[in-house]
Order: C-alpha cells, then structure tokens, then sequence
C-alpha cells in the first residue's frame, strides 16, 4: 500500500469515496484531476474493497466521480511497465476478483469508460449507463493491447464481431449502440444515474441474498452444467429463507 497522503479520507482512501450500507456498498472512482484514471493506488484501494465484500458478500455499485466513469489507465504509469509488471497482471487480477465477487455488482456509467475504465465495467455483472456514455479501447493506438480483459470479457458481453470492431477497428459505442448490443442494461438521464443505480440494487435486496449469489454462481461457472445448477437448486430447497418466501407468495395469491 501506498503512503498516507494528506488527501486521504479517515480510512486512508485517497481515490475512492466508499460508502457502506446494510445491503449495498457503494465506490465512487474518485480522481476528479485525472478523469478517475485507475492508477496503482485506485488498484490497491480497490483490492481492499473487495477483499471486505469477500468476507462480508453485499452488493456492489461502481460510479465515477462527476461527468466521467473512468478515463483509462494512468499513462503516466503504463509508460513504465515492463514485461515482468505485465506478467503479474496488476489490473486484470484486480478485475478478475471483482468479476468473481460472491454478490452482484453493478457499474453506473456516465461519459468516458476509457481503455481500463471500460475493462472494469465489463467486470461488473450489470451495466447502466447515461445519454453521454461512451465505451472505447484505444490500447492499439498506444503500443499494447486491452490487457485487462476487453480481449475476451467484451466478446462473450457483444459478441466477437462487434468486439474486434472496437479493439481492431477503433469504433467507440456510446450509449445507444451499447444498449443495442447489450452491453448495457438501460440508459438513464445524468442526473438519475445514482437513482437509477439504486432502483436496481432495490430490486436486487427483494430477492434472497443467497438465492442472488448462488445464481451469480452457476451463471459464471464454467461448464459442469446442469449438475452445478442441480446442486445448487439442491442447497436452496433446504434454505429457511425460500420456504418463508414462497409461503408469503402463496398467501398474497389467495388473498
């Protein structure tokens, strides 16, 4: 970890704004002077973060700070990466434990998603995103590829065509082209996006938790299907938790 700096909040944040509720966590990227660039320390910061919801699963919601989700990586910092900082994968390890956290997570996008900004998006299990959105991976353009992701996540989200229009050909989707494509979910107003976000983690605290994680689990795993969906159903059928919901379902219908 990085030293303290005189910008750090009380828990030693200096990138982040995060907020913890009872059924939610909430982070806001939180370089205003970098268009909330991911830098090392955003990394570490957002290791720690996940690293909490690991041991305590809540949902997450991601948001940038002001008119930008996040302006890509911090040049500055690429510039200076080697073979062995590539091999070690700094931002797509990262990205790989958000994308595996136990609960859903959700990217609220507004502006920019940049290069790795887009990358940690593509990360989150759901995308809503405003009028302004706009998703582009300009890798190419400086020498490297899409390393933390975009080379396969953005493929299995739009399919390989469309994929290999942005990473090959420079195309950018904005907004209505992300939502064609099914990279997002829906397109709010700006000023509805925190809402918005909400309204869909509202939803989400209607469902059961464990219900939620497990079928994040069979979503996500990799083959062995219908057995993992099997044993899954199996866990949940013995849940107190699906006994009590499905009886207050069936008390409201013969009402």
């Amino acid at each position: 970890m990085n030293e303290q700096s005189p910008a750090d909040d009380a828990e030693g944040f200096a990138t982040l704004r995060v907020e913890r509720r009872e059924d939610r966590t909430v982070v806001e990227l939180y370089r205003p002077e970098a268009r909330n660039a991911i830098n090392a320390r955003m990394i570490d910061e957002l290791h720690r973060v996940c690293a909490e919801l690991e041991s305590d699963p809540r949902p997450l919601l991601l948001i940038g700070h002001g008119t930008v989700f996040a302006g890509g990586a911090d040049i500055s910092e690429l510039r200076e990466r080697g073979r062995d900082q590539a091999l070690a994968g700094i931002n797509s390890r990262l990205f790989e434990r958000l994308h595996r956290l136990q609960a859903p997570t959700v990217a609220a996008v507004d502006g920019w998603a940049l290069g790795g900004g887009a990358e940690l998006s593509y990360a989150c299990d759901i995308r809503i995103a405003t009028p302004t959105a706009v998703f582009a991976q300009p890798e190419p353009g400086l020498g490297i590829i899409a390393g933390a992701g975009a080379c396969w996540r953005l493929k299995e989200l739009v399919g390989a065509s469309v994929a290999k229009q942005v990473l090959l050909g420079g195309f950018r989707l904005d907004a209505e082209a992300a939502l064609r494509h099914g990279l997002i979910a829906q397109i709010v107003p700006s000023e509805e996006l925190r809402e918005s976000a909400h309204a869909l983690l509202d939803r989400m605290a209607g469902s059961s938790a464990l219900a939620l994680r497990m079928t994040k689990m069979v979503l996500d795993a990799d083959g062995a299907h219908p057995l993992a969906d099997d044993l899954t159903q199996a866990v949940l059928f013995e849940s107190a938790d699906k006994h009590e919901r499905m009886t207050r379902f069936l008390e409201r219908k013969k009402r």
